[in-house]
This record gives structure tokens, C-alpha cells and sequence, in this order.
């Protein structure tokens, strides 16, 4: 990455001066611990309202399409801590509209460092935790009743879904904010992407129909974050070579940040 001086910004500087943002989010957010903890607690109620519906279904029905319960819950908790991460992380392209309304990111454009970076400092949502821990409680339980042989490989592949899905979450929500550059506000068809697909990721996509799996492999791949591995996962297939999808998928940042810089290069300032 360069500075608008042309020098580069090295790796290692941009880490830093990421963790200073966080170190300073942090200090913010631990200045009214009420508030984080019972927003926190309202995060993992609302994932657990979700577990419930699963639950129940499942008390009538054994199965969906050849999956279990134990095997819905390893799937919808990987795509929950996918979610929650970039959420977490990436959550000021979500915001990134009232950035561009009241001048903000015209300061952001005038400043010597990258501005992807200055969006992602400007807002970490830290209170994520409540809905990472419900998700990792439902992995728990999930691989403890799942009938999974569990080896390194298989292990690796969930650290792949988490790393491809969260940068897939995160390419989401840069494309989010890039519209802005265009609508001035945000659109809310983009929330079938992101919440929508939280939603709906509580279930392998194969169920959704065939049109819906291909759109979710060539178009938008979370069909290589979620069923794809997971097949392999459960040993529902023999291709290992699914297991390296979902870093595969993480290529999606890149037509995601072209369309962020196509967006900047098409930014008008407000003039205030």
C-alpha cells in the first residue's frame, strides 16, 4: 500500500497503527462496561433465538435434505463466527454512508494514510463477542455429538472457513460502502448479502435449490466458505481439494476492493 506522498506503507506500520485504532476502540468502549456487557448479552440472545428455531425444527424433523442437527449446528456456527468477525472488524463500511454525508472522509482523503485503513479504525464493534461466544458454544456441541473423524486436515478446514468466510463478509461490506460512493446512502438489498446470508447460512446452501448453489459458487462464493468444505468436513465427499476452497474464496476481496477504488476515483466532496 502507498501514502499519497508515495511512499509505502509497510505491512508492519499498517498493523500498527490498525492496533492503535483498536487499542483506542478499546479503551473507548471499556469506559461504559454496563453498556458493552448488556450489549453483548442482547447480541448472544439474538443468535440464541436462532439456535432455539433449529432446535424445535429439529424436534419434529430428524433431518434436512441428509443433514443432522449436529451437523446444521457445525454449519450455522462457522458461518456465525465468519459473520461475527467481519462484523466485528470491517463494521465501518457498514457506517460508511453517514462517513460521506457529513464530510467526514473528505478529512480521511487529505490525511497520509490509507484510507481502507482509517475506515476500518473508525469503527470496531467489540460487543461481537456475545455472538462469538454463542457460536463457539454451538461448534462445542456440534463436534461433540457429530460422528465426525476428526484429523489435521479436517481441523485446517475449519480454519480455512473461517478465514475465507470472513473475508468474504468483508468484501460485502466494502462493495457496501463503495454503492455510497454512487447512492449517498446505503442500499438495503445489500443486507440479502450480509444478513441475509447469516441467516440463511444456518443451512448448507444445497438445500436453497440449484440456481442458488450456482449463484453462491460463481457470483458470490459462499457456497466455498460454507458447503463446499463442509462436504468434506462431515465426510460427505472425498475431494479433499475442498477443503482449500474457502481460502480460494478470499480472492473475492480483490474485484471488491477495485470496485472501492473505482468508487474513489469517482468521489465528489461535499464541500463542507
Amino acid at each position: 500500500m502507498r501514502r499519497r506522498d508515495g511512499q509505502v506503507l509497510q505491512k508492519g506500520e499498517f498493523m500498527g497503527l490498525y492496533l492503535k485504532y483498536f487499542s483506542i476502540q478499546l479503551r473507548s468502549t471499556m469506559e461504559y462496561k454496563t453498556s458493552f456487557i448488556l450489549t453483548a448479552m442482547g447480541q448472544f440472545l439474538a443468535s440464541f433465538n436462532v439456535f432455539l428455531g433449529i432446535l424445535f425444527m429439529f424436534q419434529r424433523f430428524h433431518e434436512v435434505k441428509g443433514f443432522t442437527f449436529s451437523e446444521i449446528l457445525l454449519c450455522f456456527s462457522i458461518v456465525l463466527m465468519q459473520f461475527s468477525l467481519a462484523e466485528c472488524f470491517a463494521r465501518g463500511f457498514d457506517g460508511f454512508a453517514s462517513v460521506l454525508s457529513n464530510g467526514t472522509f473528505d478529512r480521511i482523503m487529505v490525511r497520509p494514510r490509507n484510507e481502507i485503513l482509517q475506515v476500518l479504525g473508525s469503527r470496531i464493534e467489540l460487543t461481537r463477542i456475545g455472538r462469538m461466544l454463542q457460536a463457539i458454544l454451538m461448534l462445542i456441541y456440534g463436534i461433540a455429538k457429530s460422528e465426525v473423524a476428526w484429523n489435521p486436515f479436517r481441523v485446517l478446514t475449519v480454519v480455512f472457513m473461517l478465514v475465507g468466510g470472513t473475508a468474504v463478509f468483508a468484501g460485502i461490506f466494502l462493495i457496501y460502502a463503495a454503492f455510497c460512493f454512487f447512492t449517498l446512502e446505503g442500499l438495503e438489498f445489500m443486507n440479502i448479502l450480509t444478513d441475509g446470508a447469516r441467516e440463511h447460512g444456518k443451512y448448507p446452501i444445497s438445500i436453497y435449490g440449484r440456481k442458488v448453489l450456482l449463484f453462491c459458487t460463481f457470483v458470490v462464493p459462499y457456497a466455498l466458505i460454507q458447503y463446499y468444505p463442509l462436504l468434506y468436513l462431515l465426510g460427505k465427499s472425498e475431494r479433499s481439494w475442498y477443503m482449500g476452497l474457502p481460502l480460494l474464496a478470499s480472492l473475492f476481496l480483490v474485484p471488491c476492493y477495485l470496485f472501492w477504488r473505482f468508487g474513489i476515483w469517482h468521489y465528489k466532496s461535499t464541500g463542507s
